[in-house]
C-alpha cells in the first residue's frame, strides 16, 4: 500500500517537472521568437569588464529585452558568454534576444566620425583627437613614440610624424587611443602603395625620405594638379645640389612659431630649415594624403626649379631665377 502511494507521489511529481519543463520550455521558445521594441530609441553602455549578469540585467532595465535569466541562458547556449564587447549601442528596432546578442558579441557599437584633414602634423591631430572625445592628446602623443607602435612602420623612425594617413574614420568613442593609433597606421600602410614605394626607391629616396618630401609637397601646394610639379622642381633641385629652399619646413622646426615667418627665421640653424641645410629635412613635417604620396613617388618630368604662389593658392613654376625674382616681383611684391 505504501509502496503504491510511494509511487503515485513519485508519478505526480514526475508529471510536474515534465509539465514545468514544458511550460518553461514553451515560455523559453516565445522568448527567443517575440521580437520587442523599447519604447523609444535608447542608448545603453556597456562598461568595459561587464559581467552576463549585469549586461542582461540592463538589458531588461532598458526594456530591450523581457528575461533575463532567458538571455544569459541563450548567451551560454551560443557560448559567447564572454564575448561581449564593451561600447554604447543604439537600440531602436524591433529585434529578437537572439540578435540583440550578436550585435554585443559583434561590437555594432554607436559610430562617430573622425576627419582628420591632409597636412596636420601630428600634434594638431592628437590635439583633434582630444578635442573630439576620442582620447587623450598626451596619451595620443606618448603613444606616436613608443617603439611597438613604431614596428608597424618598415623604417627607422622615432615617431609617427608623417604615416598617420589623413581619412575620414568612423569610430566608437570609446576607441582609445592605442586602437586608434593602429587604425591610423594600417590605413598608411595600405594606402601607401607597393608600387609608389618601389618607384620612390628607384628615384633614390627611402620610404622615410619619399614620406618627408610628400609632407612638404603637402604642406606647399592644396592643389592636387599642382603637386606633380612641386615634385619636379624638388627633385630638380636635390640633383643639382641645391637647397630646398622650403619655407613650411622651416616653419616645423620653429618651436612655438606665431605665424609670423621672418628673415631671421630662414637664417637660424635648425634640423629642419632648408635654407641653411642641404638635402631632405630628417623626417616629415605633417602627414600626406594619397595625392602627395603619389606626387613624391612620379614627379612631373619638368626644367623647373623654382615656383612661387600667386596669392590665390597656386603657383607660378620657372626655370631661371630671372624668372623666379620676376614672378616674386609680380604675385609678391605687386611690383610690375
Amino acid at each position: 500500500m505504501k509502496i503504491n502511494q510511494g509511487l503515485k507521489l513519485f508519478s505526480a511529481i514526475l508529471i510536474g517537472i515534465v509539465f514545468l519543463s514544458t511550460i518553461l520550455a514553451i515560455d523559453f521558445s516565445l522568448f527567443l521568437h517575440r521580437p520587442i521594441a523599447p519604447p523609444q530609441p535608447t542608448e545603453v553602455e556597456i562598461a568595459s569588464g561587464s559581467s552576463l549578469h549585469s549586461v542582461a540585467r540592463l538589458l531588461a532595465e532598458k526594456k530591450i529585452i523581457s528575461r533575463p535569466l532567458y538571455f544569459k541562458l541563450l548567451a551560454r547556449h551560443q557560448q559567447v558568454q564572454g564575448a561581449i564587447q564593451a561600447g554604447r549601442y543604439l537600440f531602436e528596432q524591433t529585434a529578437r534576444p537572439a540578435d540583440v546578442l550578436a550585435r554585443l558579441v559583434n561590437g555594432d557599437v554607436i559610430r562617430h566620425t573622425l576627419t582628420i584633414p591632409e597636412g596636420l602634423t601630428l600634434k594638431q591631430i592628437a590635439e583633434r583627437i582630444e578635442e573630439q572625445g576620442f582620447g587623450s592628446a598626451d596619451r595620443f602623443m606618448k603613444l606616436a613614440r613608443e617603439p611597438r607602435f613604431l614596428k608597424m612602420i618598415e623604417a627607422d623612425i622615432s615617431s609617427l610624424e608623417g604615416y598617420l594617413f589623413p581619412e575620414t574614420y568612423l569610430l566608437d568613442k570609446n576607441i582609445g587611443e592605442q586602437r586608434l593609433l593602429t587604425a591610423m597606421i594600417t590605413e598608411f600602410n595600405k594606402r601607401a602603395q607597393p608600387e609608389w614605394r618601389a618607384a620612390a626607391a628607384e628615384r633614390g629616396l627611402s620610404l622615410h625620405q619619399w614620406v618627408t618630401l610628400a609632407s612638404i609637397i603637402e604642406k606647399e601646394t592644396a592643389l592636387a594638379a599642382e603637386m606633380p610639379f612641386i615634385s619636379g622642381v624638388f627633385y630638380n633641385r636635390l640633383e643639382r645640389g641645391m637647397r630646398l629652399q622650403t619655407d613650411p619646413s622651416v616653419i616645423y622646426g620653429i618651436e612655438d612659431f606665431d605665424g609670423n615667418l621672418t628673415r631671421a627665421h630662414l637664417h637660424t640653424p635648425t634640423p629642419y630649415n632648408t635654407y641653411t641645410n642641404s638635402g631632405l629635412p630628417p623626417g616629415p613635417i605633417c602627414n600626406p594624403g594619397e595625392e602627395a604620396l603619389h606626387a613624391a613617388a612620379y614627379p612631373a618630368s619638368t626644367q623647373d626649379l623654382y615656383f612661387v604662389s600667386r596669392g590665390d593658392g597656386s603657383h607660378v613654376f620657372s626655370r631661371t631665377l630671372k624668372e623666379h625674382n620676376q614672378a616674386v616681383r609680380r604675385y609678391q611684391l605687386n611690383r610690375p
